[in-house]
């Protein structure tokens, strides 16, 4: 049996923690995956067990690489993605995390935080690309350091660690022990200042969060030390650690400023690539934020973020909770049949809206109904909805970033929808590119990135040429039609948020009444 060099690739999300191989054709193998739990113990309040996150990441680390060894594969280097701005506190004596993860969907600071927005807000934008948000880092580490014994002990001990998850798992993994995090895990936890490859310590110092419990800043593409071999049982170089977004966007070949990713999930996430120029309008949409999409050899790569809380979300509380069709399937399949919706429209904003302003009041809606209307038109309003509110990212992007979208790269679950792809080609007018094993594209983006500095592949852009497009879908109709529909969107969207601004003039009158 020949033996070819792969790497180890990580991807260490909310729900689930994955590992496999990939090799210098881009093909990603030996792939296994573990489940993860996640805990609301009251509203507001989301988290996880950092140790389980660990315990299960070695986990499938460990069964990857036997299966790389039964099939004659030679791992030459490990990469890391892993979820964005989830934050863990661990005691360094121990390597055990002292309290719950708070998870990136937490929102139990929101009215503390509000209340700095303010003043802080516009700072927040012009330095760290986002405003003052509704969770932080920082602040949940400062209260744990203030009212927690374990924590404050720890730290007056000089052996407590803070970090993202890429953090906590670079400290186990590497044999150099270090404290560590890269851009694009940085951005997403509100204090890095994007231009300058540091930390905004003002705002940290607001917080009461001690800046030598910082992370080191380093490279998503850089030299992380070698592998414990008593923990993995390989000795290899660790050379990428980056966010799985990011990470996703790479394995889907979008590097170049003007390529635009969507992954449909429970949600779906739009990334414009705008390269190494920071956005011309920043803060001009409070629900597009700027990120960090890569950094390597010394240059950062920027991009505009938006996205959509409920799409996939969406269709199943449509075939679960309303029992309005058996999956999503028959809702692609139904939609396939007509070529509109005959004027039914369906906002998914189940939790509220980002774009064009964000408002969590927001509620969905199905509108436009009559007598005539048949199932077949609601499965199309609904993947509609989905698409329509695509488009409204990708115009907030490009109205922020100053750049236009020249194409549209899918991936995750809903992207195996045809109709819902061709209706997304049609709203936006430009070509729509569905990748194969797009649902890998984080294992294999990360890996790119890992092993483009000559070890597979001698760049990037060589690297990404490996991926195989599944299917192109191009806009058909014309631009009138095309805007003829977005107007529609937009007046329905807008009554909506008409609804949300009368209900709250109304509870303000109430109130001084």
């Amino acid at each position: 049996m020949t033996t070819n060099n792969v790497i180890l690739a990580i991807d260490e999300g909310t729900s689930g923690t994955r590992a496999a191989t990939v090799s210098a054709d881009g093909h990603v193998s030996c792939l296994e995956y573990l489940t993860l739990h996640v805990e609301t113990p009251r509203p507001g309040v989301v988290e996880q067990d950092a140790n389980e996150i660990l315990e299960k990441t070695i986990s499938v680390c460990r069964a990857t690489i036997a299966q790389a060894q039964q099939a004659g594969q030679h791992i030459a280097a490990l990469a890391l993605a892993t979820q964005r701005a989830t934050a863990v506190l661990w005691d360094t004596q121990t390597g055990v995390a002292l309290v719950p993860a708070m998870v990136w969907q937490d929102t139990r600071f929101v009215d503390e935080l509000d209340r700095l927005a303010p003043e802080w807000d516009e700072r927040l934008l012009d330095r760290v690309g986002r405003p003052v948000g509704v969770r932080s880092l920082y602040l949940w580490a400062a209260r744990h350091l203030r009212d927690t014994p374990q924590v404050a002990d720890a730290w007056r001990e000089k052996r407590l660690a803070f970090g993202t998850v890429d953090t906590w798992l670079l400290w186990h993994f590497s044999q150099r022990r270090d404290i560590v995090t890269t851009p694009t895990n940085a951005t997403s936890s509100g204090a890095y200042v994007l231009a300058d490859h540091r930390y905004y310590l003002e705002w940290v110092q607001e917080l009461g969060f001690p800046f030598e419990l910082l992370p080191a800043l380093r490279q998503d593409a850089d030299d992380f030390g070698r592998t414990r071999s008593d923990l993995l049982g390989i000795d290899v170089p660790i050379l990428a650690s980056a966010g799985d977004q990011h990470a996703g966007a790479i394995g889907l070949g979008c590097l170049d400023r003007g390529q635009a990713m969507c992954v449909h999930g429970t949600g779906s996430f739009v990334d414009l690539i705008i390269g190494p120029e920071a956005p011309s309008n920043s803060g001009l949409s409070e629900g597009a934020l700027t990120m960090t999409a890569r950094r390597q050899q010394g240059v950062s790569h920027f991009a505009v973020e938006t996205f959509v809380a409920t799409t996939g979300s969406a269709l199943n509380w449509v075939c679960e909770k309303l029992k309005w069709f058996k999956d999503a399937r028959e809702i692609s399949a139904l939609a396939a049949t007509v070529t509109s919706s005959q004027g039914v429209t369906f906002v998914p904003a189940l939790t509220g809206l980002r774009v064009p302003r964000m408002e969590a009041g927001a509620r969905a809606s199905l509108t436009g109904v009559s007598m005539a209307t048949t199932q077949a038109e609601v499965a199309y309003a609904i993947l509609e909805g989905i698409a329509h509110s695509v488009a409204s990212c990708i115009e907030a992007d490009e109205a922020v970033s100053g750049v236009r979208v020249s194409e549209l790269v899918v991936g995750g679950g809903l992207s195996c929808s045809d109709p819902l792809l061709q209706i997304q080609a049609d709203l936006i007018g430009i070509p729509i590119r569905r990748m194969q094993e797009s649902d890998r594209a984080s294992l294999r983006g990360i890996a790119y990135l890992a092993g483009s500095s000559g070890l597979l592949w001698p760049s990037l852009h060589e690297a990404c040429k490996t991926i195989v497009t599944d299917a192109v879908f191009t806009p058909a109709g014309n631009a009138d039609e095309r805007a003829m529909r977005r107007t529609l969107w937009h007046a329905r969207v807008g009554s909506e948020l008409g609804h949300v601004d009368q209900f709250k003039r109304e509870k303000e009158e109430a109130l001084h009444k």
